[in-house]
């Protein structure tokens, strides 16, 4: 019998609003328009040149031929829970517990899984911008309204006004997510606005969405953590583990595992089965051999962790020297993150410009509108790249410049 033929979709008009209402990524734009271009250098995306190194790769191997390739917990295997607790211990000196700690499907589904623990359609959660624009994506997709605050820039960098965060504040408000060092912006959250806007919201009963994930990324005059080397301000540092505080953090930038697509959520204990309940009925988990790189990653990766903070380190000093140059780039050096956030004078069209850079100077840099309107007239370069790669690029960028 041959079965009914039905109509096709005529197309977007037959989507969800949600999704019709979706924003295209202007980063992705400029990686469609240049990937595999011979000899471009891509400084569009948050990632380095160097591969995820063999030993995690062999973690992952060996569990595959051991057949680690069935179901496993919702939460993320014990193991790998008990190695996030200790390694958020190492960094901030404080007890923790593997309860308050989730594998997740990537950080972008700890994001996600974060708004729909906060709040319903309808509700309101508050971001600082210029922002990682997937944020205020996953909460428009989410039926949330993102309200932006805009930061201030000066001589000095940039930075947040909290009496502007507050007063964005409404009785639809459920979250303020505060991303520090900041994407892309390289802002770090000074300690006392942390203890004050945490202050705020225990007063008013609101979450804080902590995207914390470039914490090792720090720059400049910075205190140590308790393993001894440079650590950004943490809320961490000032929270009680009842806190209504979701962490969200991958494993993408500090272990070059970009493409792994894994991260976690730090959360209070009392709210494990919601967050577990969501983990299930989105990705039921994290394959079992993935998260037996993610714990190789913890217990012996920190050797590479440092050399890939060295990397950027070298990376912003390359960067900054370049942009100097021609006199005619507005940025200043980032304090965290490994992203420069810089505007050229005479160039305001920066969408346009993207697309030039890859045919006119062979270099990928993403435009700063692609993190919201507050970054109209800025590009982003990530600089989280080996030294002779970077060089080239700001070579490339400086000739470009000349000819203008």
């Amino acid at each position: 019998m041959t079965p009914p033929a039905y109509p096709l979709p005529a197309g977007i008009e037959a989507l969800s609003a949600r999704a019709s209402q979706s924003p295209e990524s202007g980063i992705v734009e400029v990686l469609n328009y240049g990937i595999g271009r011979q000899g471009i250098i891509p400084l569009w995306a948050g990632e380095g040149d160097v591969a995820t190194p063999a030993f995690i790769c062999d973690a992952a191997a060996t569990g595959l031929a051991e057949g680690d390739t069935f179901y496993t917990y919702q939460r993320g295997i014990p193991p790998l829970r008990d190695a996030l607790a200790r390694y958020t211990e190492w960094l901030y000196g404080r007890p923790n517990s593997f309860e308050r700690f989730f594998v997740t499907g990537s950080g972008m589904q700890a994001i996600q899984t974060a708004i729909l623990l906060t709040a319903d359609p309808g509700d309101e959660i508050v971001y600082h911008a210029p922002a990682w624009p997937n944020l205020p994506a996953a909460a428009t997709i989410a039926g949330v309204t993102p309200v932006s605050v805009a930061m201030n820039f000066s001589e000095t960098g940039w930075w947040l006004d909290l009496e502007r965060v507050f007063a964005a504040v409404s009785e639809r408000t459920r979250a303020i997510c505060i991303n520090s060092p900041s994407n892309p912006t390289g802002w770090v959250m000074p300690q006392a606005d942390l203890e004050t806007l945490l202050n705020f919201c225990r007063e008013r009963g609101i979450w804080i969405i902590a995207d914390e994930v470039y914490n090792r990324f720090v720059y400049g005059d910075v205190r140590n953590g308790a393993h001894g080397r440079p650590l950004a301000p943490s809320f961490h540092d000032v929270i009680t583990p009842e806190d209504r505080v979701l962490f969200v953090n991958t494993f993408s930038k500090n272990w070059a595992m970009t493409g792994w697509r894994i991260g976690w959520i730090e959360a209070p204990e009392a709210i494990g089965i919601k967050l577990e309940n969501l983990i299930q009925y989105s990705t039921s988990g994290v394959a079992g051999f993935m998260q037996r790189a993610a714990l190789t990653a913890l217990q012996e990766g920190d050797e590479f962790a440092e050399s890939v903070i060295a990397d950027a380190r070298r990376g912003r000093e390359i960067v900054s020297e370049g942009l100097k140059k021609s006199g005619r780039c507005r940025f200043t050096e980032p304090d965290g993150a490994f992203y420069a956030f810089f505007g050229i004078e005479g160039e305001p069209d920066t969408d346009r410009l993207g697309l030039r850079l890859v045919d006119e100077a062979g270099i990928g840099i993403a435009p700063g509108r692609a993190f919201g309107p507050e970054g109209a007239g800025y590009m982003r370069l990530c600089f989280v790249r080996r030294p002779s790669g970077l060089g080239e690029a700001m070579n490339r960028l400086n000739a470009w410049l000349t000819q203008r």
